[in-house]
């Protein structure tokens, strides 16, 4: 059920055709007056351009001038011919936590795919990062968006090159959920490259936009498409990002929402890595994987297995064979005497503990002398202040 009236819904479809995306002049205006009654007075009625300059008011009703109801009620026409349909708030398929956006939260959002918006945002993550990015980047980004698909997460990017495409693919190839937030209409292609994947996003997935159908990005389009995938999500991951990037206004969006910003490293030498590497050095997390991601945006008890080295056979020994084992030289060999001398130990237990180094292969007698056995050398790690 929706406590939004038609006449609300139409109000607010003609003002995503009027104002650019996060205006908090006209989302001040909102929570003042009814969205029927702003757009009445955009369209030549009462004056409402108190507080605002009168530029701004003026090129707010030119905009308006080249609309009207009967083009909102087109737009969501067509949006209902695709499949879709324009959610605002009050709907119970808005997510709420785009209210955190305060007077820049969306007017309301255009919506493709079959799935419900809010439901899917309620475990969602974001991924970003670099447009023009490396192997090694494509990589981390396909398996995180796999990763967090098969643990029953949300993958939330801008279906952008790079990085972007990648994290949606991930989580397409995963059978998982993933939404794209364009800053273009929703039926508007863009990058044109990614035609079939974000046509692979409406039907598997979620597309979702503020801007009409038909309606074109721009430069700073994608830079205020950015708070909703920050804001729409739990937590942003970077993978890959240089010193100016989007990516990163997206991550630090993220941050002051308070909600988790993380980053993948790089090498220190790539400037594709270089944004990241900042965030890391303030007000990021660093992360390797979808368990570690999961660990800190999921709920108590969602741990990342432990990581460690592998075990090797010398681990096993008790403290006392250790020490006997590391007094051993390197090179040639020494006796029971000496060995028990070097590593602390009386002479009888030393005795003993190089009968059980010997059984286990670590070494061999040579008469009095005891020394390493050769294919323990590999097998026991380095020797005497090696790791």
């Amino acid at each position: 059920m929706s406590d939004v009236g038609e006449e609300e819904r139409t109000a607010r479809a003609a003002l995503t055709r009027i104002v650019e995306p996060g205006d908090e002049t006209v989302g001040r205006w909102l929570r003042q007056t009814a969205p029927v009654h702003l757009v009445q007075a955009l369209f030549g009625g009462r004056d409402m351009s108190s507080g605002v300059s009168k530029e701004k008011f003026q090129g707010l009703r030119m905009r308006a001038a080249r609309t009207d109801i009967d083009g909102a009620a087109a737009d969501l026409a067509a949006i209902g011919a695709l499949g879709g349909r324009f959610i605002c708030p009050g709907d119970d398929e808005w997510p709420q936590q785009l209210n955190d956006l305060g007077d820049g939260r969306p007017i309301g959002l255009w919506v493709r795919g079959r799935a419900n918006l809010r439901m899917w945002a309620l475990k969602s993550v974001s991924i970003v990062g670099a447009r023009a990015c490396t192997e090694y980047g494509a990589h981390l980004a396909a398996t995180l968006g796999a990763g967090l698909a098969d643990r029953g997460w949300t993958v939330v990017s801008g279906a952008a090159y790079g990085v972007d495409g990648a994290a949606h693919r991930g989580a397409l190839a995963a059978e998982g959920a993933s939404v794209a937030v364009l800053a273009s209409g929703v039926d508007y292609a863009y990058p044109r490259g990614h035609t079939e994947l974000i046509h692979r996003l409406a039907e598997q997935g979620l597309v979702i936009a503020e801007l009409p159908p038909g309606d074109h990005p721009t430069r700073s389009r994608f830079i205020l498409r950015n708070r909703v995938i920050a804001a729409l999500t739990r937590g942003t991951v970077v993978v890959e990002a240089e010193l100016r990037s989007g990516s990163l206004v997206t991550a630090r969006r993220a941050t002051e929402l308070g909600r988790f910003t993380m980053g993948m490293p790089g090498p220190v030498t790539s400037g594709l890595s270089a944004g990241v590497h900042q965030l890391l050095r303030g007000e990021a997390v660093v992360v390797t994987d979808a368990a570690e991601v999961v660990e800190l945006v999921g709920s108590i008890g969602d741990l990342a297995p432990a990581q460690r080295g592998p075990v090797l056979a010398r681990d096993l020994l008790d403290p006392v064979a250790s020490r006997v084992l590391e007094a051993v030289p390197a090179r040639g060999g020494a006796d029971s005497r000496r060995l028990a001398r070097d590593s602390g130990t009386a002479e009888e237990v030393a005795q003993g503990k190089l009968f059980e180094l010997q059984s286990l292969g670590f070494v061999q007698r040579c008469g009095a002398v005891w020394e390493l056995a050769r294919r323990s050398v590999g097998a026991t790690g380095s020797r005497r202040g090696g790791a």
